[in-house]
């Protein structure tokens, strides 16, 4: 056997062992942001509790049923819930190689995430202006506080989404793309269980 074989065995086992490394530190990541979710359950958890307990101490001023208006919120939630959707279409896309729907599919999705912000920031605008700032009561304070929250997270999704969109387009669809591909879709799902949770917690309830 001349030297060159040998170099090549020799190589092996070191590029067999790097690949169950790296393969290794990628599912550690997962875990990782795993944790990360379950401390985000327990932070709106505390928010929905807090919600519940305030909501009744209006001072004196407007409360939910008069202040909310339906009809934005459905808009809202239905746009939401199609941003799953198309999230879900992306991460399908990523298991069929396809590199350019995976990255249309998450430019659909944050595109419609963007939209839910813009809805959100022209809700709390229209409450300030009726005189009903965080500032006005303790009901309004906690609501303030747990749907800014969600809505601040879903902004951090949408940054995160675009740099992930830059960095597909690079590099393409590597295992460590797939791996942020799927935690970008994890943290997006969970965004919309909360919603739903504000929707019947804050809105629903709130005007029945």
């Amino acid at each position: 056997m001349d030297a060159s074989n040998l170099s090549g065995h020799a190589f092996q086992p070191e590029s067999h062992a790097e690949h169950h490394i790296h393969h290794d530190l990628e599912e550690m990541r997962t875990f990782g942001f795993w944790i990360y979710l379950m401390t985000d359950v327990m932070i709106f958890g505390t928010f929905f509790a807090t919600y519940i307990v305030l909501r009744g101490n209006t001072n004196g001023g407007p409360g939910p049923a008069e202040l909310f208006e339906l009809g934005g919120v459905i808009v809202s939630t239905f746009i939401l819930l199609a941003s799953s959707y198309t999230c879900g279409l992306a991460l399908l896309a990523m298991h069929k190689g396809k590199r350019q729907a995976l990255i249309g599919w998450l430019g659909v999705t944050a595109a419609l995430g963007a939209v839910f912000i813009g809805l959100e920031v022209s809700e709390f605008i229209h409450l300030v202006n009726e005189g009903a700032t965080m500032g006005t009561s303790a009901f309004l304070s906690a609501f303030y506080t747990l749907v800014g929250t969600h809505g601040l997270h879903v902004l951090i999704g949408l940054v995160w989404m675009i740099g992930l969109m830059i960095q597909l387009s690079r590099q393409g669809i590597t295992p460590v793309t797939k791996r942020k591909v799927n935690v970008i879709s994890l943290f997006w799902h969970f965004l919309d269980v909360v919603w739903i949770f504000v929707f019947t917690v804050v809105y629903l309830m709130g005007v029945s």
